[in-house]
């Protein structure tokens, strides 16, 4: 077992995640106890087999949260990758998720960068903001009145809230359990909140993901989604690669690097399949190694 911290090249920032290398034999109710033993935001199981296998659909990994399995999730894909990188120094992996092939690209640039493809996005319905603002405790004008909050998916549904300024992000306080209730009914599976407004002046978005009582310090699937939907609503330009910060509020910063594109004229009039090529990259640095016994 290793422990990685994603999206951040320092050690004690980013989002910590457990990568089991060889999970062959456990079930499902052992890798759910595993994750739930290790306490940490998702933990992935390994399962090497056949190279030939491999090299035709990737390598198999399951990922767990510490309440279910999740089809995708952006920060336990690319960390995997990063450790099974470690054998080979290959410039790709691809793994093999419950929601498909999902490959990561490395680049060699003041240190490994990784970059994974995500499925191109799912454009959910657009929320009323008096309804959401009842539901988080907000009011309706602490929303950005010129974006939209919309659920998108490139594997994971996420219901992007964007807020009015720095200061109403960083005192969010939000009730899960009826936002989980919420978004139940509307086919989001979170609430991913972001504003324009940043600590980094290199960053084009501060977020933070609250979930399970309590907080995501990076989330890479949220990422995708939210770089699909600044594209479509013309926050960013086609391609343009933009940093995500998070995590800052509970002291593990994060940097995600977001980037889609578009395969005609950008306009929010469009259809919804047309962001495409959705990535979502960072670093990632091993901080532990160990044995687990059962």
């Amino acid at each position: 077992m290793t422990q990685w911290d994603v999206f951040s090249n320092q050690p004690l920032e980013g989002n910590s995640l457990a990568v089991f290398s060889d999970a062959r034999g456990l079930s499902d109710s052992e890798m759910q106890a595993i994750a739930k033993e290790m306490n940490l935001s998702e933990t992935t199981f390994i399962f090497p087999r056949d190279p030939q296998i491999e090299s035709e659909r990737g390598v198999r990994v399951r990922i767990y949260t510490v309440e279910e399995e999740l089809p995708f999730a952006g920060h336990p894909t690319l960390g995997t990758a990063f450790a099974l990188r470690g054998r080979t120094n290959a410039p790709e992996i691809v793994l093999e998720l419950n929601v498909g092939k999902v490959p990561v690209r490395f680049e060699e640039n003041d240190g490994v960068f990784g970059e994974m493809a995500q499925k191109d996005p799912f454009f959910g319905p657009i929320h009323d903001r008096e309804t959401v603002a009842g539901i988080t405790g907000l009011a309706p004008d602490d929303f950005d009145s010129a974006l939209p909050i919309q659920t998108v998916s490139t594997g994971l549904p996420f219901t992007i809230a964007p807020l009015k300024s720095l200061a109403l992000i960083q005192k969010l306080r939000i009730d899960a359990q009826r936002a989980s209730e919420y978004l139940e009914k509307s086919d989001g599976k979170f609430f991913y909140f972001v504003t324009r407004e940043t600590v980094d002046p290199a960053a084009g978005l501060h977020a933070r993901m609250i979930f399970y009582n309590g907080e995501d310090p990076a989330t890479g699937s949220a990422a995708g989604c939210t770089a699909a939907w600044m594209v479509r609503h013309q926050v960013a330009a086609p391609d343009e690669r933009v940093l995500i910060e998070q995590g800052i509020e509970m002291r593990r910063p994060s940097r995600i690097f977001v980037r889609a594109s578009f395969s005609g004229e950008p306009s929010s009039e469009r259809g919804d399949n047309r962001v495409v090529n959705v990535r979502v990259g960072g670093n990632a640095v091993e901080v532990m190694r160990g044995e687990f016994f059962l």
